[in-house]
């Protein structure tokens, strides 16, 4: 599949007029746009009960993305953290088969430890079977023994826009999923994006699926209501890219 949506599932007024006009805002963003990420798990747990809520409310091919809790990785910073860990997963549970990749940001200023750090992804691969992506924003994470690590446990480096340190806008570790994160750029939350880079992303993602690559695209430039827009724009790209596939220009 690929995946299109942004960071959390708000309906800007600039767009309500793509959106349904009843129903609740999940609802509402999930007739447009076929994946989310959750943030605010980030900040505060949910109940199991909330999170299959949630996943009833969308439809079956519709996945949700979920970003880790802060307390594993800013506060516990990996470490010690494997039960915190497991009460996550079990609450991310709700969502059932609707579950799409588990995020995991680093903070800036970590660096990766081959005992803390290498220990955490080995745990979590361990106790979880799905999906795993790692955003790191620290240079120490993209060497060689590391990217051979993310490899060997399956789990994919986001390519980052803006990219915080050299090579973190191109995707790393498993090659079995694609998944970009587009912050917003010049300005970080706050830019839209221009026709052009939207283009390539939508190039980028159709390439990549083709060769059977699980592909995910989520706009977090959210500050100033771009993302939804920038998501809409590259699912139209992208619908366009099938119609080509499917009803090719005679020879």
């Amino acid at each position: 599949m690929i995946a299109i949506g942004t960071a959390g599932w708000s309906v800007p007024k600039a767009y309500a007029d793509a959106f349904p006009a009843f129903g609740s805002h999940l609802e509402r963003y999930a007739h447009r746009l076929n994946a989310v990420e959750i943030n605010t798990a980030f900040y505060r747990p949910h109940r199991v009960g909330t999170y299959a809520r949630w996943a009833a409310s969308v439809p079956e091919q519709f996945r949700f993305a979920v970003k880790l809790p802060r307390t594993i990785t800013h506060e516990r910073r990996l470490a010690q953290a494997e039960g915190l860990l497991r009460q996550f997963l079990a609450e991310v549970a709700g969502l059932g088969p609707k579950l799409g990749p588990l995020l995991i940001q680093m903070p800036p200023s970590l660096r990766f430890d081959p005992d803390t750090s290498a220990g955490f992804l080995r745990a979590f691969r361990d106790i979880h079977a799905g999906s795993i992506v790692c955003e790191p924003r620290h240079a120490s994470w993209f060497a060689h023994n590391v990217d051979a690590l993310l490899t060997e446990l399956c789990i994919a480096r986001v390519a980052a826009d803006p990219a915080p340190v050299p090579c973190a806008d191109e995707p790393g570790g498993w090659h079995g999923l694609r998944y970009e994160r587009l912050h917003g750029s010049p300005k970080i939350y706050y830019s839209a994006y221009p026709p052009s880079t939207l283009d390539a992303v939508a190039n980028r993602l159709t390439a990549d699926a083709a060769q059977g690559r699980e592909c995910w695209c989520i706009f977090d430039n959210t500050a100033a209501f771009a993302a939804a827009g920038d998501a809409l724009a590259t699912r139209e790209r992208l619908n366009r890219h099938a119609s080509l596939i499917e009803s090719p220009t005679p020879s």
